[in-house]
């Protein structure tokens, strides 16, 4: 699609042909989003040697799609409830070790990737995102699994490779999400 950079009273946005802000322009620099934050609705700030997420991204409130992955963030702050736009997430390879319950209010998320960082427990309101088609958990030393996982009734991708997880608990999280495709890495016979 065409685009046409619009100059007013010094800033500019992005707009298609038509004359409308084009919601698949992607945002690579904070700074320039900051300069319009309403018309932010896609934002990649992955390989930004970030140690902790920004605080300023609360303002785009009509955020959908949030790439902070490639990072060195530690902690995901309880705020991210204010993102209730938000549909895709990603903040895979980070350093992060809680997921907080207020990932719960994310309640049109669609897409949650937060693999290859150091968490060891999913928090029950993950039971809360209903609309999450994937959810990528991939490489990380999570110990249990929440049985509000079988909440997740529009799953349809679920990655739990290189996680030690017993053929017991296995099956029991296969039973919890029968309509998934679930990702094990061979059970660990930790359990025996």
């Amino acid at each position: 699609m065409k685009h046409v950079l619009v100059f007013i009273v010094g800033f500019f946005t992005i707009v298609n042909v038509y004359g409308q802000i084009d919601t698949n322009y992607v945002y690579t620099d904070l700074k320039e989003a900051l300069e319009h934050p309403n018309n932010v609705y896609k934002l990649k700030l992955k390989k930004k040697k970030l140690k902790e997420f920004p605080k300023e991204i609360f303002q785009f409130k009509n955020l959908k799609e949030l790439d902070l992955s490639n990072n060195k963030i530690v902690e995901i702050p309880t705020d991210i409830q204010q993102l209730t736009n938000l549909e895709s997430l990603d903040l895979s390879r980070n350093k992060i070790k809680v997921i907080p319950t207020e990932i719960g209010k994310l309640r049109k998320l669609t897409y949650l990737n937060i693999n290859q960082n150091e968490l060891t427990s999913i928090p029950t309101e993950i039971g809360n995102l209903t609309k999450l088609e994937i959810l990528d958990l991939w490489s990380n030393n999570i110990a249990t699994f929440p049985d509000e996982l079988k909440k997740l009734i529009n799953l349809k991708v679920l990655d739990l490779r290189v996680i030690l997880i017993t053929d017991e608990d296995q099956e029991r999280i296969t039973n919890l999400l029968p309509n998934t495709k679930i990702f094990f890495s061979p059970s660990c016979h930790c359990g025996t």
